[in-house]
């Protein structure tokens, strides 16, 4: 055996593998290619040159901007010297996919590039980079851009190329399938529980109020109604309902005796029906579309598409209005003119009106109360009051009963509220056969009520008469109002009310001077620091740093001081003069009271006031008195003012913003136009709102009410309590002064019905719509559902929707109209002495928050969230989501001037070769006939007008979600725009935010800058050599338009721009060159 094995030296380790440089080149796309094939497309495809090596990708048949995708890899020999080979990328256009189907002779050129080694990146770091295609020769007709991805990677020459460095996505990065997701079930709607997190949403809420329901017996059939009951000596009263039950009616006296009294241990108090059938609500009177959303909104649960960013869709809060079919004028048809007439907008409801007027003739009683019984309906009167000291007690009381479901009966009795029992108690009473009750159609004037005798009850004790009066009429009844409405039983909340805004001035007040103040010499280096304060009422403003005289005891200021004042003028204007010159807290020098009623009104700017001088009482500072008076007492003279103050009547006192006014009239009456039309509004109902409350602490309810303001008149419909699809069926009407004005509509939720004595609660915002007055086409009435949209912490919710009718009557003609639109939009005084914008701003604060406290004085109240949601006073403040809005509608408006940049780059480029052409024709025609180049213009605007006539709005639209960006807005914006101040982290967060915008903006408005001052470096000798080119072709251009025709030279220029694009260089021309090279001052800061 051979004995070996373990001393000898094994073979060497292998050495590392030799590398190979790989360049690999992803031809992505193209795009803007020239057409080929003769029908107006190519079918392209690349081919690669690189270091001795061609490949191709596929053809991408018919298409301008094809796309392929395609990794090409080639070998790279020298790659230390790789940085100067070039790579050579060439489209063309493959005949084979030519309409003929002709595959012979010649591919057509589309355009090459050249890119060196030294713009190749590594493996990792290589991204997509579009290359503009270049001419082969001067007559090539190229256009369009290339797209390439271009790297390098080294690998072992012997292995195996390594994967290509797509960017695939992140579940396709191993070779393992990924695993099956199952679908996503559609996203459900929540059930919003009441007090319900949409209200809490809304506004934080206050404890829970009690609800209090009215419930309806079940709808009769309207031919089956109850006859009057007969007994053997005459009619007979219906049972009536006590509190435990039907109770007999109280014996009634006939010929022959009384009646059965009724049983003592029933008290007559209104108590609450049993619960009736199911019946159909109110709102199964809308047509099936509306129907449809307001069972979804309210009875069952919703599925809801989800938009991508985890939002609803866009479709969920469509803004566009719903047009509701039926006998309302719809918006999407043509429409018809209407005839001006009373109430026709909206649904006429049947109400049973009940006016109980007094009694007469019946016995002693304290307190004596009225009950009105028609069906499930019971209700019962205010104590009566002896106005007259005869001992017949009155009310003046109206009751409306909803007479939807005819009942057969009316039952009318009085009822003494100090006696111990129901027998007792009974005072008479009479029974109304509703068959043969008077319907009062408008304009009829009031029923006259009569006199009844009181039946019923035991002989002696019902004697004496009642006043009233029956009547069957609608809403449109001038004593609907007022009336006692079944639909809503908190009657001093509920009620249907119109308000007026009160008469608003601006008062200027002019700081002229003041002398005989004693001011203390201030600190050693520091000036006189005399100022005065004006306050009325919560405003109070400041003027600036005085001129001080040489003697220190005059000063001067000549500086406007405005506010905002309301009539009745019976406020004081409160005028201080302050030193603040000391370093501690600043000393009153004296003051003034002048009351607001003793100012003089101005009318026009050109009337001069009288200026005044005010005495000063109660300085401080005590310089110049005696000892004993040191302290300043209040009538110790301490020097003089000089004032003009007058009270503004040219001005329009702004409470609203600019861009949403409703009235533009100045305040001075005297200066008002006459009304160039009506504005009619029929506020029909709502739909599929949202519960706001909980009755029960289970049942969602809500109690809504709408407002409209338009001009100085605010209108309150009446409160629908516990519905969810209330039916209002209110028209109101408004003089229109200014058709370029809007009209805004609001629905709210009641809780003010529920506050008790001294305690305050806030009513729920539900959404707002606003209608544009001048969008509206004259004496055609608009009937349409609007989406009520909030946006919230939470994001946008739609609360439900609401449906409107709008008619603007104006008999105005062409001319009429041509001077409304061409007189200006303020008075005049607005454009001769206009207000700054801040002051403005801080002035319609004011307004807006006099308005809101006089309007809380009513009955009912507007309160004042409601006053500053219809006024939109936070309109102003900052938010990120309204920048965006506004920035995107600049875009909007910029657009026409892209696509005509773009449509010119197009006849340019010549991509339709005949309307180059005819451009070219109509471009000579207007250069050697100059005097047709407005008429022409003139002539292609009508034009387009007409032409976009057949797209014009077929009604008003609502509130736009994806305007106002409130679709796609993030939760951290949300949050900054209705959290003022918010945490300190959080506070850090949002300013570097806000850095990075205003960061952009700075490098905008810095470049835009650089530009300007390019084009003042041209004649300022910056740059000598760059402005002595300019004035030498400057000097050149001169003679040659001196030496050459006009027009000849305006065909030659536009021709030249419209050059043919094988004639055209790709790279900018040597004009913007040169001015790009132009020196700014940007590198001068520091």
């Amino acid at each position: 055996m051979a004995a070996g094995g373990g001393g000898g030296a094994g073979p060497p380790p292998p050495g590392p593998p030799p590398m190979q440089r790989r360049l690999a080149v992803e031809v992505v796309d193209a795009r803007d290619l020239v057409p080929k094939d003769g029908l107006g497309t190519s079918s392209a495809f690349a081919v690669v040159d690189f270091d001795g090596q061609r490949k191709r990708t596929r053809t991408a048949p018919r298409d301008l901007n094809p796309q392929w995708h395609e990794r090409l890899e080639f070998a790279v020999h020298d790659p230390a010297n790789m940085h100067a080979e070039a790579l050579d990328v060439s489209l063309y256009h493959d005949r084979r996919f030519n309409p003929s189907g002709g595959g012979g002779g010649k591919n057509h050129f589309l355009g090459r590039v050249r890119i060196y080694g030294s713009q190749f990146s590594r493996r990792g770091e290589e991204g997509i980079v579009y290359f503009p295609l270049e001419k082969r020769s001067l007559l090539s007709w190229i256009r369009g851009e290339v797209g390439l991805k271009i790297y390098y990677y080294d690998k072992p020459a012997d292995g195996p190329p390594p994967p290509p460095p797509e960017d695939k996505p992140p579940e396709q990065a191993d070779n393992a399938p990924p695993p099956e997701v199952p679908p996503e079930a559609p996203k459900e709607l929540q059930e919003m529980p009441a007090p319900t997190e949409a209200a809490v949403e809304v506004q934080q809420p206050a404890a829970q109020p009690p609800i209090i329901t009215v419930e309806e017996a079940p709808m009769h059939p309207p031919m089956m109604m109850m006859p009057p009951m007969h007994g053997p000596h005459g009619p007979m009263m219906p049972p009536m309902h006590g509190p435990h039950g039907p109770m007999m009616p109280p014996p009634m006296h006939g010929p022959h005796g009384p009646m059965t009294p009724p049983p003592p241990e029933l008290q007559p108090q209104p108590q609450p029906e049993p619960e009736p059938a199911p019946e159909p609500e109110a709102g199964d009177q809308y047509p099936p579309e509306v129907r449809k959303t307001r069972m979804a909104s309210s009875t069952e649960r919703v599925r809801v598409m989800r938009h991508p960013s985890g939002g609803l869709a866009p479709d969920y809060y469509a803004s566009s209005p719903r047009v509701i079919s039926g006998r309302f004028v719809s918006t999407g048809e043509s429409v018809e003119p209407v005839q001006s007439s009373s109430y026709d907008l909206v649904e006429p409801m049947r109400y049973l009106f009940v006016r109980v007027v007094r009694v007469r003739d019946i016995r002693a009683c304290e307190g004596p109360y009225v009950k009105v019984q028609a069906g499930p309906y019971s209700l019962r009167s205010r104590p009566g009051r002896d106005v007259s000291g005869t001992g017949n007690p009155e009310w003046n009381q109206v009751f409306a009963i909803s007479h939807a479901k005819p009942e057969p009966t009316l039952e009318i009795s009085v009822w003494d509220g100090g006696a111990p029992s129901p027998a007792e108690a009974f005072l008479g009473g009479v029974c109304f056969d509703l068959s043969d009750v008077p319907v009062r159609d408008q304009p009829d004037g009031p029923l006259a009520p009569q006199w009844y005798r009181l039946e019923g009850g035991e002989p002696g004790m019902v004697t004496g008469d009642i006043m009233v009066a029956v009547w069957i009429g609608t809403q449109a009844d001038d004593a609907f109002p007022e009336a006692w409405n079944t639909d809503a039983p908190y009657a001093a909340y509920t009620r249907s009310k119109v308000y007026q805004s009160p008469k608003l001035w601006y008062l200027r007040a002019s700081v002229i001077e003041a002398q005989d103040l004693r001011v203390p010499a201030p600190p050693p280096g520091l000036p006189f620091d005399v100022r005065v304060k004006i306050q009325l009422g919560f405003q109070s403003a400041r003027t600036r740093r005085s001129v001080a005289s040489s003697s220190g005891s005059a000063f001067a200021w000549s500086e406007d001081l405005m506010f905002v004042a309301s009539e009745p003028l019976d406020d004081n204007l409160i005028v201080l003069v302050e030193d603040r010159s000391m370093i501690k807290e600043p000393s009153l020098l004296g003051h003034a009271t002048i009351p607001v009623a003793s100012v003089e009104q101005r009318l026009d700017e050109r009337q001069i006031v009288a200026s005044r001088w005010f005495n000063l009482e109660g300085g401080t500072s005590g310089i110049g008195m005696p000892h004993s008076n040191a302290g300043g007492p209040p009538a110790f003279y301490s020097g003089r003012l000089h004032l003009r103050l007058c009270l503004e009547g040219g001005y329009h006192v702004l409470d609203e913003a600019a861009h949403v006014c409703s009235d533009y009239r100045p305040t001075a009456k005297q200066l008002w136009k006459p009304p160039v039309g009506v504005l009619e509004l029929g506020i029909i109902g709502a739909c599929g709102l949202l519960p706001m409350k909980t009755k029960g602490g289970a049942k969602g309810s809500t109690d809504a009410y709408c407002v409209a303001k338009y001009g100085k008149k605010w209108v309150r419909t009446r409160t629908v309590t516990d519905s969810l699809n209330p039916r209002w069926n209110e028209q109101y009407t408004w003089q229109v002064y200014d058709p370029c004005t809007v009209l805004t509509v609001a629905v709210f939720d009641n809780w003010r019905m529920f506050a008790s004595a001294g305690d305050e609660r806030q009513d729920y915002r539900i959404g707002k719509v606003r209608v544009r007055v001048s969008t509206l086409e004259s004496n055609r009435a608009y009937t349409a559902s609007y989406p009520l949209l909030v946006l919230l912490r939470s994001g946008l919710k739609k609360m439900g929707e609401v449906q409107l009718a709008v008619r603007f009557s104006s008999p105005a003609q062409l001319p009429d109209t041509w001077a409304t639109y061409t007189s200006p939009l303020l008075p005049r005084v607005h454009y001769l002495r206009p207000i700054g914008v801040a002051q403005q701003e801080a002035l319609r604060g004011a307004a807006v928050r006099t308005v809101a406290t006089w309007l809380a004085r009513s009955e009912p109240p507007l309160g004042p969230e409601v006053v500053r949601y219809m006024l939109d006073a936070d309109a102003h403040t900052w938010s990120v989501r309204r920048a965006k809005a506004n920035w995107f509608r600049i875009m909007g408006v910029l657009a026409w001037a892209v696509g005509l940049a773009r449509w010119l780059d197009g006849v340019k480029r010549w991509r339709n070769p005949s309307t180059t052409v005819l451009v070219h024709a109509l471009y000579l025609v207007l250069v050697w006939y100059p005097e047709l180049v407005v008429p022409t213009a003139s002539l292609y605007v009508f034009m387009i007008g007409v032409w976009y006539y057949r797209f014009r709005p077929r009604g008003p639209a609502g509130m736009d979600a994806r305007l106002s960006q409130a679709d796609t807005v993030d939760g951290d914006e949300l949050e900054e725009e209705f959290d003022p101040v918010p945490p300190p982290d959080v506070l850090r967060l949002r300013y570097e935010r806000l850095r990075t915008l205003a960061g952009r903006v700075q490098r905008v408005m810095g470049d835009v800058a650089a530009q300007g001052e390019r084009l003042q470096a041209l004649v300022s000798w910056r740059d000598p050599r760059a402005s002595r080119i300019f004035v030498g072709v400057c000097l050149a251009v001169a003679v040659a338009l001196y030496a050459m025709p006009p027009k000849m030279v305006a065909v030659a220029g536009g021709f030249y721009y419209l050059r043919h694009p094988m004639f055209r260089d790709p790279m900018p021309p040597p004009a913007v060159n040169f001015f790009r090279r132009l020196p700014s001052l940007s590198d001068r800061l520091l």
